[in-house]
């Protein structure tokens, strides 16, 4: 089970909890003080980071991340950190974990690929699941600047717990970032569709459920009789066969079991072989 880690209060990360949405500002706000804040409104983003104190976590951009010396003193402020790696290698991220583990075990590493908007072949994807064999202990998250929400639902899928995507107010304004950045209907659709998603990786147990069974009703089939099959006869697979039968008796997969039983009645041709009709007390009869 992946670490889980509070990274805002009361807000955890990792193991079954939902993804840490992050809506990004970056620069995209142009300088405009009045245009950060809409943004900060719209993002629903607290306004306390300029109070370093209250800061609840750490990002260390992808351009910082195999900065050894600020790593070392951003882990030690004890403060829970996201760190993208953008630009980075495997050998670098290695390097990375074994300097921040130490000093603060609160930390998660996002997939990352620093290009503006980055094509979808570039986003490598599979980096997440190879994050999550090398550094099991961390959560691992995702950060876009592709174009669109249909690759960032799909790292949530491959078990991204916190995706970053940049925000923006308007895609035309002028700067590489803003043709990357999600306006306000795209980010709440984003939303809307992580949760979707997450609800949809449901359970790794599969079984039998109950939105299914009008169908099983419906459409689950039996072991019936082939032929005709006079009491005593000791079951053959070339008896029996595999239907649609009223009532329900054995299914399909307990077919290979009957094969050497010994019938209790006669059963006619398509009759369904019930449990009671079978001697289920004795050891197979080898023909």
């Amino acid at each position: 089970m992946p670490l889980e880690l509070e990274l805002c209060p009361g807000r955890w990360v990792g193991g079954q909890h939902p993804c840490f949405i992050i809506a990004e500002i970056g620069q995209n706000h142009q300088g405009d003080l009045d245009v950060a804040k809409r943004m900060i409104r719209m993002a629903k983003m607290a306004v306390e980071f300029l109070h370093e104190l209250n800061v609840p976590f750490f990002k260390v951009g992808s351009g910082d991340t195999n900065n050894f010396p600020y790593l070392e003193k951003t882990a030690k402020k004890g403060r829970p950190m996201v760190i993208s790696s953008g630009m980075q290698s495997m050998d670098t991220m290695k390097q990375v974990y074994q300097i921040v583990k130490p000093l603060n075990p609160n930390f998660c590493f996002l997939q990352c690929t620093s290009a503006y908007p980055l094509q979808p072949e570039d986003v490598n994807l599979r980096v997440i699941s190879e994050y999550q064999k090398l550094f099991p202990d961390i959560p691992i998250g995702y950060s876009g600047h592709e174009t669109g929400i249909a690759i960032s639902v799909a790292a949530v899928a491959l078990g991204a717990k916190v995706l970053e995507r940049h925000i923006t107010l308007d895609k035309t304004w002028k700067g590489s970032d803003h043709s990357a950045s999600l306006e306000p209907g795209e980010l709440a659709e984003l939303v809307r569709s992580v949760r979707l998603v997450e609800r949809a990786l449901g359970s790794p147990t599969k079984q039998l459920l109950p939105c299914e069974m009008a169908c099983n009703e419906k459409l689950g089939k039996s072991v019936v009789a082939k032929v005709k099959i006079p009491e005593g006869t000791i079951l053959t697979m070339d008896m029996l066969t595999v239907k649609v039968g009223e009532p329900k008796g054995y299914p399909p997969e307990d077919i290979f079991n009957l094969v050497g039983k010994k019938v209790l009645v006669t059963v006619e041709e398509d009759d369904t072989i019930m449990e009671e009709l079978v001697d289920n007390h004795g050891k197979k009869i080898k023909s």
